[in-house]
């Protein structure tokens, strides 16, 4: 990641930053944010994240994840209500972007939970995930506390294939453009192919 986008994060205001993310201060030039089970730390100094591991915080080699993380802490600019307005990747306004080579990555996901929907929320839930009574499995993922993604599993049947959706608060386009959605999601499901 290119250091000009880490001094645009240093140079914001340190407590608004917070306010806005739920993001905590650890130090001066640090953030601790959860992202899905575990804690994630920012170091504006080094310009990297990183992962506390075998008792202390190593450096976080994760390009999608600090991708999604520092163009995040760029755009974001207040608090918005969540939950009201719930979309697909059609209804974004970049929404042709996912075609191609930039398809959502939720085969193997598919492929895993298909036939497992008890399996899926197990997942999910390992995660921290909020199970939602929504099609026949589904759970809110936190990737940052402001920031839900909502993966819906239908199982299928002998007329339907398995289907597995990724859907977005309208609000995520206010701080992620679409080539930063696209890596935030496809990070997030490799954790939930991984639990």
């Amino acid at each position: 990641m290119d250091a000009v986008y880490w001094e645009e994060v240093a140079g914001k205001d340190r407590t608004a930053l917070c306010n806005h993310t739920f993001f905590e201060p650890v130090s001066a030039n640090e953030f601790q944010f959860r992202f899905l089970n575990e804690n994630i730390r920012v170091d504006l100094s080094h310009h990297c994240l990183r992962r506390y591991r075998e008792g202390m915080w190593q450096l976080e080699d994760d390009p999608l994840l600090t991708l999604a993380t520092v163009v995040y802490l760029n755009n974001v600019d207040g608090v918005y209500p969540l939950g009201r307005d719930i979309v697909g990747i059609a209804d974004l306004k970049q929404g042709n972007f996912f075609a191609g080579p930039h398809e959502l990555r939720t085969a193997a996901l598919l492929k895993r939970f298909g036939g497992d929907p008890e399996g899926f929320r197990r997942s999910g839930k390992a995660l921290d995930g909020q199970l939602l009574d929504m099609a026949d499995a589904a759970v809110r993922l936190l990737p940052f506390p402001r920031l839900p993604l909502y993966y819906l599993l239908w199982t299928g049947d002998a007329e339907f294939q398995p289907r597995l959706k990724v859907l977005f608060d309208r609000t995520i386009e206010r701080f992620l453009p679409a080539d930063a959605i696209w890596a935030l999601v496809n990070r997030v499901t490799r954790s939930f192919e991984q639990t």
